[in-house]
């Protein structure tokens, strides 16, 4: 049986961006709904954006499968970008995305954290990997794998080298990536499994381990405007493919999928 741990809405709300200032009447906004790993990257993108357009961005960050619920629900949002293909694809079913404007924007790499003081060392992932053992008595904190996408790649890393069985019941699942990160580097899990980009923002884990890419599908952020977007939206989703969001997200640490145009 699994269990999922909860995280306080006080920490979850910590993952809002700038996104709460008041709007002004005077400027276009735009609501942003983004996966929680992408807080740091897209905050910075955003600034960039309004700096560049005058129009405000506010960005609401979570589990990229809250995110379309809301948005399936009627929450007002104009641009999606969920961790993975699974929920994006959820949102073209419920006819809540424009499909037109969908796009692959980036990859990711999923890791094996510690705390930073933690005497873990480096250590290869592969089939066999003792996890159970290495994480002794305590958790593995990751995301729910039933429903957030940083979970649902662990899991499958996890079955495919065989570490499943012995792994499932120290896992300690929360409602998205960065509470994951936030339980290691409290100390109140000795292991974390996140993304890569997580790991690079929080100074008080460090990375041990990169579970190799065949073990999982391909880590891929696909982007794209709501049904009910704005039209400010195509202009944000443009704005994603040029040169300075590219670097504002590589700097990050995040693998840009956008081609070049002809």
């Amino acid at each position: 049986m699994f269990s999922v741990l909860r995280i306080s809405v006080l920490a979850l709300a910590a993952l809002a961006g700038p996104a709460a200032a008041q709007e002004s009447p005077q400027q276009p906004t735009l609501t942003v709904f983004g996966a929680a790993s992408l807080k740091n990257a897209l905050d910075d993108v955003n600034a960039a954006f309004t700096n560049s357009t005058k129009i405000r961005v506010v960005a609401s960050y979570a589990a990229s499968s809250a995110l379309i619920r809301q948005i399936e629900q009627g929450a007002p949002a104009d641009v999606f970008i969920s961790a993975d293909l699974e929920w994006m694809d959820y949102g073209s079913q419920k006819k809540a995305i424009n499909d037109a404007s969908r796009f692959n924007l980036l990859g990711n790499k999923l890791v094996l954290i510690a705390p930073a003081d933690s005497k873990a060392v480096s250590v290869t992932i592969a089939a066999g990997f003792d996890l159970a053992r290495l994480a002794g008595d305590g958790r593995i904190a990751a995301g729910d794998v039933k429903a957030v996408p940083a979970g649902q790649y662990s899991k499958a890393a996890l079955e495919k080298l065989g570490l499943w069985a012995s792994v499932e019941r120290k896992l300690a699942m929360t409602e998205n990536v960065r509470a994951a990160l936030t339980l290691v580097a409290r100390g109140e899990a000795p292991l974390g499994i996140v993304y890569e980009t997580d790991a690079k923002v929080e100074p008080k884990v460090k990375v041990i381990g990169t579970f190799p890419d065949g073990s999982h599908p391909a880590i891929v952020y696909p982007a794209a405007g709501t049904k009910d977007a704005k039209p400010e939206a195509a202009r944000y989703l443009a704005y994603l493919k040029g040169g300075t969001a590219q670097v504002l997200l590589q700097r990050h640490g995040f693998t840009y999928l956008v081609k070049a145009g002809p």
